[in-house]
């Protein structure tokens, strides 16, 4: 069986606004990518997305949006010695009285001992993306910063 993760939070926010603390670069860049993120998230576009703690900008690979609900991308496998896309699926839908569930999927990991060892270490990624994610928007906290240097 091939890895897949799912991991979700609900943020205190309407959805429009969770959808473009993701989507928006500048938002992004402040709670997330704390090396920058070169571009909005747009079907169709490739961004770079970069970390401090992890150095080396990432290519993005923007395969579907649907503005408030859905975006979707490929990015390089973080397997050592290989070279393939995982897809990435994030979802935003209504939590009730202007909140928003946000839930990441990962798929398309191969099932080596590596791909395994190297999906654990993105689940834990996303996991933290979301914590930072809610801390950003509800409190105006960057969660990342000073944590990782």
């Amino acid at each position: 069986m091939d890895p897949t993760f799912r991991v979700f939070i609900i943020v205190n926010r309407p959805r429009r606004v969770v959808f473009e603390a993701v989507a928006d670069p500048n938002e992004l860049s402040s709670y997330f990518t704390t090396g920058g993120a070169s571009a909005r998230l747009e079907q169709g576009a490739t961004v770079t997305w970069d970390f401090a703690d992890f150095p080396g900008a990432f290519p993005v690979r923007v395969t579907q949006v649907i503005p408030d609900e859905l975006i979707a991308f490929e990015w390089k496998a973080n397997e050592p010695d290989t070279d393939y896309d995982v897809a990435v699926t994030m979802t935003f839908t209504d939590a009730g009285e202007g909140r928003t569930k946000v839930e990441i999927a990962e798929a398309g990991w191969r099932s080596t001992e590596a791909a395994v060892k190297a999906s654990y270490g993105n689940c834990m990624g996303w996991a933290q993306m979301l914590a930072a994610l809610k801390a950003w928007k509800e409190y105006g906290i960057n969660l990342r910063e000073g944590a990782y240097k």
